[in-house]
C-alpha cells in the first residue's frame, strides 16, 4: 500500500497499518504470500521447508549436534540473535575437543531467495550436485532449507 492510503487509514482509527516500502521483488524474495497470476509458479518459497533446528555460535557444539539428530534434520543453522543466517553446522564436522558451534560450522553457506524460479534452481543444483540450498530473506534472515528431492518432485507433480 503506498504511503497516502496508509495515512488515510490511521486517520481513520485503524492502528495496525503497515507500508511496505521495500516492493513487490522484495516481497517474493522474502517468502510471503502472492495472489494473481503468477501466483502459481513454482519457486523455492513451493517447497521450502521452514522448521529447521538452529543455534548459536557460542551453543556447545555436541548439543547443537544432538538436537538437530533428535529433530530428525541432517544440519543446525546456525544464526544470530536477530534470525540471521552465519553458518550451518553438520554432524560429521564435529571433531574431538570443538567446545562451541562456531568452531566447526561451515561459515556463510550459499543462500538464495524465496522468490528463485524453482526449474532453473533444480537445474543449478543437479549441476553442482548440491543436495540442499539455504533460503533467506533479503536481509539475510533464516527461511528455510531448499532440498533438491522436494523440488523435483514438486516440478515433475507439476508436469503431470
Amino acid at each position: 500500500m503506498n504511503a497516502r492510503a496508509a495515512w488515510r487509514l490511521e486517520s481513520l482509527g485503524f492502528t495496525d497499518v503497515y507500508r511496505y516500502a521495500a516492493g513487490k521483488a522484495d516481497w517474493l524474495a522474502a517468502g510471503l504470500p502472492t495472489e494473481g497470476p503468477g501466483a502459481a509458479r513454482l519457486r523455492a518459497s513451493s517447497v521450502v521447508r521452514r522448521d529447521p533446528p538452529t543455534c548459536r555460535p557460542n551453543d556447545p557444539a555436541e548439543e547443537a549436534v544432538r538436537a538437530a539428530e533428535e529433530a530428525a534434520w541432517p544440519v543446525c543453522m546456525v544464526v544470530n540473535e536477530a534470525g540471521v543466517v552465519l553458518g550451518r553446522l553438520r554432524g560429521e564436522r564435529l571433531r574431538p575437543g570443538a567446545e562451541r558451534v562456531e568452531d566447526v560450522m561451515e561459515e556463510g553457506p550459499t543462500t538464495i531467495r524465496a522468490s528463485e524460479d524453482l526449474a532453473p534452481l533444480v537445474e543449478r543444483m543437479q549441476r553442482r550436485k548440491v543436495a540442499s540450498i539455504v533460503v533467506t530473506d533479503p536481509d539475510g534472515r533464516l527461511v528455510g532449507i531448499v532440498y533438491r528431492e522436494d523440488a523435483e518432485r514438486a516440478l515433475a507433480s507439476a508436469r503431470t
